[in-house]
């Protein structure tokens, strides 16, 4: 993912330029003619890498190694950047206690990640007949056993399927958890 291409050698239109050397010495203003000279002597590249400031910035070094070194550095920017997304997990009336607590468990691995979690409730045939209360009642109390501090992006509502509330990490209260968490006598 290359960004716009920058100047160099003869494409270079201003007539004064602010050179930086190739050891990274300020030449300071230049002609265009002189700065090209340099570039030339030196057996180098003219890099226009800032055309805006006035006036523009100019270095001299190699333009391959210039692009290889900004390749690089987009690679590094591009892989420190996390997608989250919203993973789910289901329960049903009947799921059991050990189940649950599996399922509470990977949701806690999830908000850990980074990730929003859809906790739902999915109903079929007469369950859908229950009372609004208990169901939700249900639901809320999956989310209190998952073992990660977080915090309700979307409430607890009736859905499709059933029941669902989305929750994401808090970092706050999870790190106020596990300073508590922590034996007192630890040095």
């Amino acid at each position: 993912m290359a960004t716009d291409r920058l100047k160099i050698n003869n494409e270079i239109r201003a007539q004064e330029l602010r050179v930086i050397g190739a050891q990274g010495e300020n030449l300071g203003v230049l002609s265009l003619a002189a700065a090209l000279a340099a570039a030339k002597q030196a057996g180098l590249d003219l890099i226009e890498i800032s055309p805006s400031a006035v006036p523009p910035v100019a270095k001299i070094m190699d333009y391959g190694k210039f692009e290889y070194e900004r390749s690089k550095k987009e690679k590094v920017a591009k892989a420190k950047v996390k997608i989250s997304e919203t993973k789910e997990v289901q329960i049903k009336v009947g799921t059991g206690d050990h189940d649950m607590e599996l399922k509470a468990r990977k949701a806690a691995e999830w908000l850990a990640e980074g990730h929003r979690v859809r906790a739902e409730l999915f109903l079929k045939g007469r369950y859908k007949g229950m009372e609004e209360a208990f169901l939700k009642e249900r639901l809320e109390r999956f989310l209190l056993r998952i073992p990660y501090a977080y915090k309700v992006a979307e409430p607890v509502t009736r859905s499709p399927k059933g029941f669902a509330g989305v929750i994401e990490r808090d970092l706050v209260a999870q790190a106020k958890r596990e300073k508590e968490s922590k034996p007192k006598n630890e040095n």
